[in-house]
C-alpha cells in the first residue's frame, strides 16, 4: 500500500511533465500547419456565402408556398361552406316542385294554391342562384357519369343510345362542383 500511495499524486501536487504532453495534440515532424492563404480563405467564405444565399432563397420560396397554400384553402373553404347547408336545402326544392305537379289540373280551387307555391319555388331557386347553387336537368343531353346517376336503361330507337330521356330527379352543383347528381333514365339501343 506504501507504494500506491507514492505513485499516485496528491490533490495540490502538479502532474509530471510526461503527463501534460500526453494532453497536447501530438505533431509529427513531417506535418506542419500552415496558415490558410488569402485566396483560400476568401473561397471559403465565398463558397459559404453562396451555401447562405441558397438556402435563404429557399426557405423564401417555401413561406411563399405556405402562404399561397394557406389561401388556397381558405378560398376553397369559402366556396364550399354552403355544400351541407345545401344539401339539407334541396329535398325542400324538391317537395315543392312536386307540389306543383300535384296541383296540375282545370280545378279553380287547387289554382291560388299552385300559384302560391309557383311562387315560393321561384324565390326558392333565386335565393340558391344567388349563392352559386345550380340545377342539372340533362333532359335530352347526352349522360355524364360525373354529373348524372343513371336509374334506369331503356330501350328506345327514336333517340340515340346514351341519351338521357326523363329526369326523375334535377342535380344539383355548388360552384361548378357536382353536390347532387341527376338521377335519369338513359336510353339504349333496342336488341
Amino acid at each position: 500500500m506504501a507504494e500506491e500511495d507514492q505513485k499516485q499524486p496528491e490533490a495540490g501536487q502538479e502532474q509530471e511533465p510526461a503527463a501534460q504532453e500526453a494532453q497536447e495534440p501530438v505533431q509529427t515532424e513531417g506535418e506542419e500547419q500552415t496558415p490558410e492563404s488569402p485566396e483560400e480563405t476568401i473561397a471559403r467564405l465565398e463558397e459559404a456565402v453562396s451555401t447562405a444565399h441558397d438556402e435563404a432563397l429557399r426557405a423564401q420560396a417555401e413561406a411563399q408556398n405556405a402562404i399561397r397554400r394557406a389561401e388556397q384553402d381558405v378560398e376553397k373553404a369559402r366556396k364550399f361552406a354552403l355544400e351541407r347547408f345545401c344539401n339539407e336545402l334541396l329535398p325542400v326544392v324538391d317537395n315543392l316542385e312536386r307540389a306543383l305537379e300535384a296541383a296540375e289540373g282545370d280545378e279553380e280551387i287547387l289554382k291560388p294554391i299552385a300559384e302560391g307555391v309557383e311562387l315560393t319555388l321561384k324565390s326558392f331557386l333565386d335565393a340558391l342562384q344567388k349563392f352559386s347553387i345550380e340545377p342539372v336537368s340533362p333532359q335530352g343531353e347526352p349522360f355524364d357519369p360525373q354529373l348524372h346517376q343513371a336509374m334506369t336503361m331503356v330501350e328506345n330507337g327514336e333517340v340515340e343510345p346514351n341519351t338521357v330521356i326523363a329526369v326523375m330527379q334535377k342535380g344539383y352543383t355548388l360552384n361548378g362542383r357536382l353536390v347532387r347528381p341527376a338521377m335519369v333514365m338513359v336510353s339504349k339501343s333496342p336488341a
